[in-house]
């Protein structure tokens, strides 16, 4: 049974994370081949269904007898301002029109269906599960320490991590400011944007080892092999990849989403509240730029306000009215098998390891201090 005094790492071939991706990339074909690959493979369970979800886990199970997670969202405050989203709804009459779409309603609960996943995910336990906008409570980690599942908890603060310790996670998913797709955060402050506040991952690394003695998973614009190398040595016992792993074509990401990750059309990225509600990094498009100032923190409500437009824009092969959810590392990314991403992955780790063990070494050129990475 894995216990808190392990590292994810342990509990596969390679420290490398597939991450959990909504929306349809974390698909079982793409988490069943990076952990046939010996890497961790996730599905994302958050705006699936809970039968979806087991289906999903199903299916992976007949792909891979190796280590997997299920990732979930926790229940999110229903404190949206009704007039704001009223007002957002009539900003986007137009988009709707354009795509021939109809504008979601917003009364849905905010919950994700996180106990009726919880019941699945007890009854027939995964060996790993991890949490994103928030930490569980303690008799939740326990029941699945009970269970032989590890459990991992997002964090983008040291004080989000030391929560986590306190209620009992295995791990915890350091997410640095270059992540693409959603923060976090485990509270959404309605006044925030995203774009002035958050750490960068080597630095948000090293507070979270400062602060616990959990293990960490690090997340965050992570492109190549020598990247992992650098949080490895910052104290890291895994990384966590996500858009690198986006463009292969096991993915269930939209073909156009892919493309727009090396498009020069998309050359930056930015936080925005404009397709879900709150703060999530995409590369900027037209919709992002025209509503993404006035879209009102409002999660999920405005998630399922765009959905349908969304939807349609992709079936148009429009990236100008889609979600482009990506990293800072957006243009390394690599059209690549899984399996043979993991591959180069790992080649790169070992060339970076070997390249500072080599200049630390006596007679080494590089004069460095011979510590591992």
């Amino acid at each position: 049974m894995p216990s808190a005094s392990i590292p994810l790492s342990e509990l596969t071939e390679h420290p490398i994370v597939q991450a959990p991706m909504a929306g349809g990339p974390s698909c079982p074909e793409l988490a069943g081949s990076v952990s046939e690959a010996g890497g961790m493979g996730f599905l994302a369970a958050g705006y699936k269904t809970p039968e979806a979800m087991y289906e999903e886990i199903k299916q992976l199970r007949g792909q891979t007898q190796r280590p997997f997670g299920v990732n979930l969202f926790m229940p999110q405050p229903d404190n949206a301002d009704s007039g704001a989203l009223e007002r957002y709804r009539a900003q986007l009459a137009g988009e709707a029109t354009w795509y021939e779409a109809q504008l979601g309603e917003t009364d849905h609960t905010t919950d994700d269906a996180y106990e009726a996943k919880l019941a699945i995910l007890f009854d027939d336990p995964v060996p790993v599960v991890s949490f994103t906008f928030g930490c569980p409570t303690r008799h939740v980690l326990e029941r699945f320490t009970k269970r032989g599942t590890y459990t991992v908890v997002t964090v983008t603060s040291a004080g989000e991590a030391q929560t986590a310790e306190f209620l009992g996670a295995d791990a915890v998913c350091v997410q640095g400011i270059e992540a693409g797709g959603h923060q976090g955060t485990h509270r959404d402050d309605p006044q925030a944007d995203g774009t002035g506040s958050g750490l960068g991952l080597l630095t948000l690394v090293t507070q979270v080892k400062e602060a616990v003695r959990l293990p960490v998973v690090a997340a965050g614009g992570l492109m190549r092999g020598k990247q992992i190398a650098a949080v490895l040595a910052a104290g890291a016992s895994a990384a966590q990849l996500g858009t690198a792993f986006l463009v292969c074509p096991e993915s269930g990401a939209e073909l156009v989403h892919k493309q727009a990750m090396t498009n020069p059309l998309f050359a930056r990225t930015e936080f925005t509240r404009a397709f879900s509600g709150r703060p999530a990094r995409a590369l900027v498009n037209r919709f992002l730029r025209e509503h993404g100032p006035y879209a009102p923190a409002a999660y999920p409500q405005v998630h399922h306000l765009t959905a349908g437009v969304r939807k349609a824009a992709a079936k148009a092969k429009d990236p100008q009215g889609m979600a482009l959810w990506a990293g800072q590392g957006h243009k390394l990314a690599r059209d690549l098998p899984a399996a043979q991403l993991m591959d180069v992955l790992v080649t790169e780790l070992a060339v970076a390891r070997d390249r500072v063990a080599k200049q630390g070494a006596p007679g080494g050129s590089g004069g460095g201090t011979g510590g591992p990475v």
